[in-house]
């Protein structure tokens, strides 16, 4: 394979990405010798006084996002790295809860590739050590990592964390992780260090799960043993060893990423007075996580892309007891579990407009036609999209799931509408 071309400082974050992407052999490459060698030499390990590392199946991004808003609202500087992104790299870092501009993106990655030498980088390996670039030069408190793909062979993991959360365990990756959710689970606790707290927000733990904190001497802090939450119709509360707090604001998220963040943040020692925690803790939402993005016909963004994801996004929508019908925009990858997911959404979906994705992992709209017959199919997001709003009365939900891209693709076409001034 010829080497690409190498851009330099004044190059387009563009031109960076495209370099990035051509630069090692495979997309996915796990094990850290590579990635820790760069960040060794370069002194990236430790990009901020506290870090928290977030894994899990589902609500990584959620968790991430309440721990930090809620930390901001305490007064820390608060950095956090997450992927994939939706429309734009620069989703990837936040610091203090704000995008930075292209540039300090294209000069992080010109002072790493410069500081890496000769050794080869995936795109996710390079955006990650780059992420602690900047993290670093921000001089913050607090950084938030979520975990790409695993944990204990994640490029996340070349760096400790303070605390460590696990958000959920279901079948997931499991050409990477394993076939079952104990080896998922085995691979999840990569994260955990001895002698620092290790969250874990899913109520069935696998045992694989206490066995790795054990073996490392990571300090086990399980969902219903340890820290607890129950919610009613109009609040919830929440229990651990430092007591209970009651009467909290329902949050705009699962309750179960908020209070798994809750009890991460409780036990890290950092401080936050419960009057803020209370007036912040139901301020958390993200992009495409039940994002509502229209009403008449309501047009709901999930990114939802296996059954446990599904399943309480079926239960979200059960709630808002739609009058018209549920039309599901869908496109999915290949390697997830394409029939539990469309099995658990077909309890709510009434008509479906499937979509091929592109790349070498997307899944084409035939291939989820055999398991919905009734389905329409279409060449890409945008056709099944446009498609679905002609359809749609008023009372109807649109409802725009199965991955990333086809959240993605909507987005973007959203944005464009805008910036069209329709």
């Amino acid at each position: 394979m010829s080497t690409p071309h190498q851009p330099h400082s004044s190059s387009s974050l563009e031109e960076w990405l495209v370099y990035l992407e051509q630069l090692h052999g495979q997309a996915i490459e796990l094990g850290l010798d590579r990635i820790r060698h760069v960040a060794t030499e370069m002194k990236l390990l430790k990009p901020a006084p506290f870090v928290f590392t977030v894994g899990g199946t589902n609500g990584k991004g959620t968790t991430c996002r309440t721990l930090e808003v809620l930390l901001i609202a305490a007064g820390y500087r608060v950095g956090v790295y997450s992927s994939p992104h939706f429309i734009r790299y620069t989703e990837r870092v936040r610091i203090n809860g704000e995008e930075l501009p292209e540039q300090d993106h294209v000069m992080s990655l010109a002072h790493l590739n410069q500081g890496r030498h000769d050794t080869s980088l995936t795109f996710f390996e390079f955006s990650t050590l780059s992420a602690l670039q900047l993290f670093k030069q921000a001089d913050l408190d607090v950084v938030i990592l979520e975990v790409g793909l695993g944990g204990r062979l994640d490029a996340t993991n070349i760096v400790d964390a303070d605390v460590a959360v696990i958000t959920s365990i279901a079948l997931d990756h499991t050409d990477w992780l394993g076939p079952d959710r104990e080896s998922i689970g085995r691979e999840k606790a990569g994260i955990f260090r001895h002698a620092k707290p290790a969250i874990v927000g899913e109520p069935d733990m696998p045992a694989s799960i206490s066995k790795v904190a054990q073996d490392k001497g990571a300090i086990l802090l399980a969902r219903d043993k340890q820290w607890s939450y129950q919610v009613s119709p109009q609040s919830w509360q929440f229990e651990d060893i430092q007591g209970k707090l009651t009467a909290l604001p329902l949050p705009n998220i699962p309750v179960a990423n908020a209070a798994t963040a809750l009890a991460a943040l409780r036990v890290s020692g950092l401080a936050i007075n419960e009057s803020t925690l209370r007036e912040t803790i139901a301020t958390a939402t993200l992009p495409g996580r039940f994002q509502i993005i229209q009403h008449s016909p309501m047009v709901i963004l999930d990114v939802a892309h296996n059954p446990h994801a599904a399943h309480y996004l079926v239960g979200k929508i059960e709630q808002l007891a739609p009058k018209g019908k549920v039309r599901a925009v869908i496109g999915m990858l290949h390697d997830k579990d394409i029939d539990g997911t469309l099995a658990e959404l077909s309890k709510v979906v009434g008509q479906w407009y499937c979509a091929s994705l592109d790349g070498p992992r997307g899944a084409t709209a035939q291939r989820l036609q055999q398991v919905i017959p009734d389905a329409a199919l279409f060449q890409n997001v945008d056709q099944a999209w446009c498609a679905a709003r002609e359809q749609a009365s008023g009372e109807d939900i649109i409802l725009v799931c199965g991955s990333f891209h086809t959240v993605a693709a909507v987005m973007a076409l959203g944005e464009k509408e805008q910036q069209l001034g329709q």
